[in-house]
């Protein structure tokens, strides 16, 4: 977590004091990111993990790709569904991992790589590049959120999978254990997401920039 945080304000630091090496660092992050997804992938089909359980259909997988869609074309949208989205729920899912193992297994490194640079995306775009979220953000999120958790809910109940934890709650401990059993816990998010949005978009609220 230390090291996000550091590299977050370290690359936000580089680019609004030397803004020529923006691009730079845009595409490198792209680069980055697209390279751990990769290598992720290809190691966890070694091990023998179906390609059910890799479709990137949860939250913060999802976000990686709208990480490289911002960084590509710093698409105001896709700026602030990734900032919402790794605020309060990538950021939140290094905080409390569900992860059944512990460093230095591969697993555990990729994790929290993966995560640790949507977050430095999410803060790059926003801070460093000038890509706050807009009027609207909120609610535009939210719904555009819902609309995902829905399609989502097609596949799970399709192929019989658990993307999104819509049909259960995680095996590892996660705060989704507060929020009550299936599926109270899912409406309970619901008022929590919103709630981590309407937080997350405070600093900008000042300068009329996102209600």
């Amino acid at each position: 977590m230390a090291l996000t945080v550091l590299t977050a304000v370290g690359l936000v630091w580089l680019v609004r004091r030397h803004p020529r090496t923006a691009m730079g660092v845009r595409f490198g992050l792209a680069g980055l990111l697209l390279a751990l997804t990769v290598a992720t992938v290809v190691r966890e089909r070694l091990a023998g993990r179906p390609w059910s359980d890799l479709a990137p259909l949860h939250l913060c997988d999802m976000a990686i790709f709208v990480g490289l869609f911002s960084l590509l074309t710093l698409s105001p949208l896709a700026c602030e569904v990734l900032y919402f989205w790794a605020g309060a729920g990538t950021f939140l899912a290094i905080i409390t991992p569900d992860m059944p193992v512990g460093f230095p297994d591969p697993h555990f490194l990729s994790y929290f790589a993966l995560h640790g640079a949507v977050v430095v995306t999410a803060v790059l775009l926003v801070w460093g590049l000038d890509r706050p979220p807009r009027p609207g953000a909120v609610w535009r999120v939210f719904l555009l959120t819902n609309a995902y958790a829905a399609l989502v809910g097609g596949v799970n109940l399709v192929f019989g999978t658990n993307f999104l934890y819509l049909c259960a709650r995680p095996a590892a401990p996660t705060p989704l254990d507060w929020f009550g059993p299936w599926p109270v816990y899912i409406l309970v998010t619901e008022g929590v997401a919103l709630g981590l949005f309407t937080l997350l978009s405070l600093p900008f609220r000042r300068a009329g920039r996102s209600s």
